[in-house]
């Protein structure tokens, strides 16, 4: 390695232990006069139970907008939040486990549904249609082998939503009929979007679909719609993980061989370590996307379905070079 190469290596390195960081975290919201309480984990999670519940359910949600959620550490008023639940949504696998500590806390014997139990997970496993026959167990598995990360896939999407819908029903049976409503409805939506997505990413050259993130968040979306993912800055499905000089040697120089048009930032994290490995390779830095976390109002990420339209048209436009525009 020569000796320039090492120098900005552990530049990167050092960018790295620097930029990795979670966003501002903030407390569950007020409870209104609704006929349900439901507390969710993460910003998602909370988004598809909003869209369910409608006007009969009160979302609390735990991790707010451009929250990391791999560190989370809860608060005292997550506890009081998780004790006045009437059901608790979470994520599953590692991104939500410290759920378990709080719940521990709270003392609270609370019906749960965990999503990733009713998705198809990168791991091949598959826990059926919905995940309410997971509410009010005592063990879970989490998922743990799995890839966190299963919402990528709009058609985990709808297998979530479904399962809401059923743990809902569950928990406030005069409330059926709408939240069957609700979710029908949003379900379409997530077919379209899923339907338009696919389109979009067709626009891009096969041998140019190739993916470099921050951390490796974007799997299930890559699956789904073609892409290649050659690498990530931190080779991990957890930002709590650092790289090492030799991860980014390693990643340079497929990053160079590969020909990687673009290398696309997550919203939650400080780009530096990004824009090092730029400068190094030549590729430029892409707009950011919605990996982890959705955005607070306004940010192009605020909801599930904003934040998918709002990454198809930053990975359109830097696989492509400014060459392809399109938005779902």
């Amino acid at each position: 390695m020569s000796r320039r190469r090492s120098t900005i290596l552990v530049s990167i390195v050092l960018a790295a232990a620097l930029a990795i960081g979670c966003g501002d975290d903030g407390g569950s919201a007020a409870r209104g006069e609704k006929a349900l309480t439901a507390v969710a984990t993460t910003t998602q999670v909370a988004d598809f139970a909003r869209e369910v519940g409608g006007d009969r359910v009160d979302v609390r949600q735990i991790l707010q907008p451009n929250s990391d959620p791999h560190g989370y550490e809860p608060r005292p008023s997550d506890v009081a939040s998780v004790t006045e639940a009437d059901v608790v949504m979470r994520s599953g696998g590692d991104l939500d486990a410290w759920l378990d500590g709080l719940l521990d806390n709270a003392g609270a014997d609370v019906p749960q549904v965990e999503l990733i139990q009713a998705v198809e997970r990168r791991d091949g496993g598959h826990a059926g249609e919905g995940s309410h026959d997971h509410v009010g167990e005592e063990e879970h598995d989490h998922g743990d082998s799995a890839d966190p990360h299963w919402w990528q896939d709009p058609r985990n999407a709808i297998a979530a939503v479904a399962a809401i819908r059923d743990a809902l029903a569950a928990a406030d049976p005069d409330g059926r009929a709408e939240y069957e409503r609700n979710a029908a409805a949003y379900i379409r939506q997530l077919r379209r979007l899923d339907r338009a997505v696919a389109a979009c990413i067709d626009e891009v050259p096969a041998p140019q679909r190739k993916l470099v993130t921050t951390h490796d968040a974007l799997g299930y979306y890559a699956d789904r719609y073609g892409i290649e993912v050659v690498g990530a800055l931190i080779p991990s499905q957890s930002t709590a993980a650092q790289p090492s000089a030799g991860d980014i040697e390693e990643l340079v120089d497929q990053i160079e061989r590969e020909q990687v048009e673009a290398i696309f930032p997550e919203s939650s994290i400080d780009p530096r370590l990004e824009r090092a490995v730029s400068r190094e390779t030549g590729a430029t830095v892409g707009k950011a996307l919605w990996a982890d976390t959705l955005g607070g109002e306004g940010s192009g990420g605020a909801t599930y379905v904003e934040s998918i339209r709002s990454n198809t048209a930053a990975l359109v436009e830097g696989l492509t070079g400014g060459a392809q525009r399109c938005r779902p």
